[in-house]
């Protein structure tokens, strides 16, 4: 039987907090998404390097593509990797 300190969670689960997700792009004026800054994108993937869905990440539908995008060319030209464990 799994222990409460053996079990993972990708993020902190929040019961009880009702937090409003915003749209980081929107909210700082950003408008184009450099795939070259692999910290930054770094920020959408989990631990086995997949993209993070937009429940989660609060981005608006117009920069959750524009980030998926960004993250697939670093992808291919080897900035970040396609899978991998523990990633961060």
């Amino acid at each position: 039987m799994a222990s409460k300190s053996d079990i993972k969670f990708l993020n902190a689960p929040k019961i009880g907090r009702n937090e409003k997700k915003y749209c980081r792009f929107k909210k700082h004026k950003i408008n184009y998404v450099d795939y070259k800054d692999e910290q930054f994108l770094m920020r959408f993937l989990n631990e086995q390097g997949k993209i993070l869905p937009r429940r989660l990440t609060g981005n608006s539908l117009k920069f959750q593509r524009r980030v998926s995008q960004a993250i697939k060319r670093a992808r291919h030209i080897a900035l970040l990797p396609y899978v991998t464990d523990l990633l961060k």
